[in-house]
Parts: structure tokens; sequence; C-alpha cells
């Protein structure tokens, strides 16, 4: 499962989401980064409270965090928790790369690609000596025990989907239809098997709430508005029928009024919302789809805080 980090709760309370889905058997936990907390610090923090589950970080802005940062706080987790600690990397939106940190997202498939490659030999414990176009490093290697994590790389478009099919472990979809991840699924297999290498795990976010109530949903509505405009979001939207709502959002209105637009029916095509027997079918769609593994993102409210019994309710079928 990954936290949700909702910007209308308490910040703390990602630590009952978190020590509840140790409990309850989830096998992974992933630790993303918003405007709240420092991600390794929350891996950190969460690690010691927790007992078994796994950790991956992220995912993190390769314009925001150089390969040599994500080496260093991947190792830092996996020494302070004695866990095992993924990571995960992605382009991250110009919103978050350049006006809250004011960096350049300048060539961005580019940089993403450069960023796994000098990642993976940094988290296996070499010393690479790069010079790419908007990468360099020379001359470190980490001084404490290399994780050699998992690297996890997030895509959308094809040109970010070719560089998770010649450099990832995994890809990792994020507000997703079943359709559309079949589509990027399919991408990602020719992309790989043109590569000459077995294509990726495939995981994918999807915002879960059962049994939901109005503010629970409202939760998920607010969380959308954001992506209705984005290229290929948009996109992936009107195929799914919400045309209207993407074209509305294209012409810039002020958020109140793109949120009073958006309509339930989308939030049902890209949520897991509903009794648990309609959610458990809704995530056989996903598998079909050629989905891997779906991390669930519970919603927090205060008839559910920290998502728990979200989480109790679609707890993994093999769960101690």
């Amino acid at each position: 499962m990954s936290l949700g980090l909702w910007q209308d709760r308490p910040p703390g309370e990602v630590r009952l989401t978190a020590r509840t889905a140790d409990r309850l058997g989830y096998p992974e936990l992933w630790v993303g980064e918003m405007a709240t907390y420092d991600a390794f610090a929350l891996a950190t923090a969460l690690g010691t409270e927790t007992e078994r589950i796994q950790l991956t970080v992220g995912p993190l802005a390769v314009a925001v965090r150089d390969p040599m940062t994500i080496a260093r706080g991947a190792a830092s987790v996996a020494d302070l928790t004695g866990r095992r600690v993924g990571v995960a990397i992605g382009t991250s939106s110009p919103l978050v790369v350049g006006e809250w940190h004011g960096r350049d997202r300048g060539r961005p498939v580019t940089r993403l690609r450069e960023s796994a490659q000098v990642l993976r030999e940094l988290l296996d414990g070499g010393k690479p000596s790069f010079a790419g176009e908007t990468v360099r490093t020379r001359g470190y290697h980490l001084r404490l025990d290399a994780p050699g994590s998992e690297l996890t790389v997030a895509a959308f478009g094809e040109s970010a989907i070719g560089v998770a099919a010649t450099t990832a472990d995994r890809m990792v979809l994020n507000l997703i239809t079943p359709a559309s991840a079949a589509t990027l699924v399919g991408h990602l297999r020719r992309a790989a098997a043109e590569a000459g290498r077995p294509a990726p795990r495939v995981a994918a976010w999807v915002t879960a709430a059962v049994d939901p109530t109005e503010d629970a949903v409202e939760q998920i509505r607010r969380a959308v508005v954001g992506y209705l405009a984005a290229p290929g979001y948009g996109e992936m939207f009107a195929e799914a029928g919400f045309g209207d709502v993407v074209e509305f959002a294209r012409t810039r209105p002020h958020p109140r009024d793109l949120l009073a637009a958006v309509p339930v029916e989308l939030v049902q095509a890209v949520a897991l919302v509903g009794d648990e027997a309609a959610i458990r079918t809704r995530l056989a769609e996903y598998g079909h789809a050629g989905v891997d593994e779906v991390a669930l993102v519970p919603v927090s409210v205060d008839a559910d805080p920290g998502g728990e019994k979200t989480l109790t309710a679609l707890r993994p079928a093999d769960a101690p």
C-alpha cells in the first residue's frame, strides 16, 4: 500500500496507516514525497515503528534529487531500519519542479534515463563515472552498505515507458483506469522486447475506500482535479468518457469550479470505491490488464482515520 499524504488530514496520521498495513500483513509500504515530510526521514521513522513491511521511497523527482543523494538516502534508511529499501524515481510535475523547487525541468526523459543508469550502479555499490547530457558524477560510492535496491520508474508517456523498459525492475502507474493500464502495459512489453530484456513488473497506485462516506468520495474528487488538464492524464479521462470535464479543465477555471464539475463516475473510473466485493472485482480488472501489483492508497477521513477500515477489509489473502 501507499501513503496518501492527504493534505486535509493531520500529517502524523500516516504513522497510523503504516502501522496498520504492517500489522495486517501488507508486504510493501510506498513512502512518497509531497509537501510535508521528507521522504527518507519519514521512511526511517516508519521503519522503526513497524516490524516487517518492506519500504519503497518515492517516486522522487530526478530534477530535484540527483542520483547520489537518492542512493545515499536509500542506504541510510536501510542501515538505520535494518529493512530492505526500494527506490522509485520519476519526472514529477512542472509545479513541483519548476515552482516549488525553482529547478529546470527541461529534457525530463533524458534526465530520467541518465538518473536511472547512474542510480543503478550506485545502489549496487559501484563508483560510476558518468558525464551525460543532464547528469554528471565522478568518484562517489556509498560509505554504507549498498542496499541493492529494486529500482522503480514512474511512467505514463511512451518515452518514459521506454526508460522503464530498458532500466527498471518495475514500472509504476498512478491514477489509471484498467483500460489505460492495459494499453501502457502493452507499450512496456513491446519496448522491453525491442531492448532484448524481460519486461519489468508493473505496479499501479489506486486510491481505495471501502463503503465510502461522502467525505471519502469528496477527498478523491479533490485529488483528481490537478490531473484533469495534464498531458496524458487528460486524454485518459477523455477516453474514459469524461472529455467534457477535460475540455473545461483546460480552460483553466477556478479550482472550485473545476471540482464542482467532477462527477462521481469519474472517481469510480480511477479509484476503488464501493463494498468489498465490488472492489475485489475491480482489482481483478487491473490484474487482467496486466498490472502485477496494486498499491492501495487508502482514503483517510473522520469515519476511517488512517484508512484502517479499508486496509482491514482488503488485507492480502496470504497475510499472516
